[in-house]
């Protein structure tokens, strides 16, 4: 029941493979120019953009493409009075303990600061979906750590974290945000890992 559009590199256009109903925008998600117009008149703005195959390699990647296309969409929303903005982030950790990915996970925390503040000036609602690894074709291997995640849940000073850095499937993960899609947030509304696996379960 959803009007979708998907916005796609001219360059990437020849090998996309999107559903039937979902029209493509071409564009750059650095350049705001080059799509601001598309999103006039929608209800939700998703912001998936990120470097393929994080590692701790890409620090100044994920200031120069992901921070910088979330803040390009948050430009581009808020220009067009789009009123929710769902950011796809990740784990964040509160005692400031970041186990791996320190830039990917700062890069993250800067662009929710950022939306968090349009938010409060009264822009626009927002949720955040927080996973920490998305399991799926290609991607399977974390799957071998799940003894360790068992034992590192044994340790209550561990226990938090080890939830919060819980292993989600892709189905989860699209359950998750259709969920936050349907259920726009009254402010600002944060999904981790229990509540994506959660949202999975009832889709499934």
């Amino acid at each position: 029941g959803h009007r979708v559009q998907a916005l796609i590199r001219d360059a990437s256009r020849a090998r996309a493979t999107l559903p039937a109903a979902c029209e493509i925008v071409t564009g750059n998600a650095l350049d705001a120019v080059s799509f601001s117009a598309a999103a006039a008149g929608c209800d939700t703005f998703v912001q998936m953009v990120g470097v393929p195959h994080p590692s701790p390699r890409k620090a100044q990647a994920f200031r120069d493409i992901d921070l910088k296309s979330a803040l390009v969409g948050l430009a581009v929303a808020s220009e067009q009075r789009v009123a929710h903005f769902v950011y796809l982030s990740v784990t964040q950790f509160p005692d400031g303990r970041v186990p791996a990915m320190r830039a990917y996970v700062a890069s993250r925390a800067e662009a929710e600061a950022r939306i968090a503040s349009c938010v409060r000036q009264g822009k626009m609602t927002a949720t955040f979906l927080r996973p920490w690894y998305v399991l799926g074709p290609g991607h399977q291997w974390p799957r071998l750590l799940k003894p360790l995640y068992g034992l590192a849940a044994l340790v209550p000073a561990l226990r938090t974290n080890v939830e919060n850095m819980g292993l989600i499937t892709r189905e989860d993960m699209v359950a998750a945000l259709v969920g936050a899609v349907e259920n726009p947030a009254k402010a600002i509304s944060v999904i981790g890992v229990p509540q994506i696996r959660e949202m999975g379960k009832r889709q499934h």
